[in-house]
């Protein structure tokens, strides 16, 4: 191992350090850049782990393995997450999204935030549609359907959207073993039968 990947694991922890102690995501960024500009994309994610949770940190990083590792559908999906966790708005995340599902079309989370990342909500509905289509098996995606679906009926009293969202919560029910899930849907299950626009 080299003089700079030996030292990659503490440099970038005490770049994290001081931003945690400074609160300047600019220096945390520029130091996190110049880091990565010297690095493998390998390295790069294995010394990223540790900080998963931390968009502000995982973004520059995963940047860089991007840019080395451009059809790598699992480095696209994080940097997308990290994206979507910072704020960047939908567009950015839908585009690295779409490209790690071009990569690999069986990336359940590059799906996920293809969904998440549409803008339009009647649009959204569809496309969380489209997920569980493609992952039968997915409940978290068929509770995207609902409650989107759910919200966009409330927002235009639309009587049918509002069926889709009770049948969707129906079949997450059948599905659904733990007591606390089970009440949790059967609520939502009620609330929505009760509505009239």
């Amino acid at each position: 191992m080299s003089a700079p990947a030996f030292r990659l694991p503490a440099d970038v922890a005490a770049a994290v350090e001081d931003y945690r102690r400074e609160s300047n995501p600019v220096e945390l960024t520029r130091r996190l850049i110049h880091l990565a500009n010297a690095a493998t994309a390998d390295a790069l994610i294995e010394v990223a782990e540790p900080y998963r949770d931390e968009p502000n940190v995982i973004a520059p990083l995963y940047e860089q393995i991007v840019r080395q590792q451009p059809a790598n559908a699992r480095a696209l999906v994080i940097l997308a997450n990290a994206y979507w966790l910072q704020g960047r708005g939908p567009a950015e995340v839908g585009q690295l999204a779409s490209r790690a599902i071009e990569c690999d079309p069986a990336n359940r989370g590059a799906w996920h935030l293809w969904a998440l990342s549409e803008s339009d909500p009647r649009q959204r509905v569809t496309r969380w549609q489209q997920v569980t289509q493609r992952f039968p098996d997915d409940d978290l995606a068929l509770a995207n359907v609902a409650d989107n679906a759910a919200a966009v009926a409330g927002a235009e009293s639309d009587y049918e959207l509002l069926d889709l969202a009770v049948a969707t919560f129906e079949r997450l029910l059948e599905r659904s073993p733990a007591p606390e899930q089970r009440e949790a849907v059967e609520m939502a299950i009620r609330a929505l039968k009760g509505w009239r626009f």
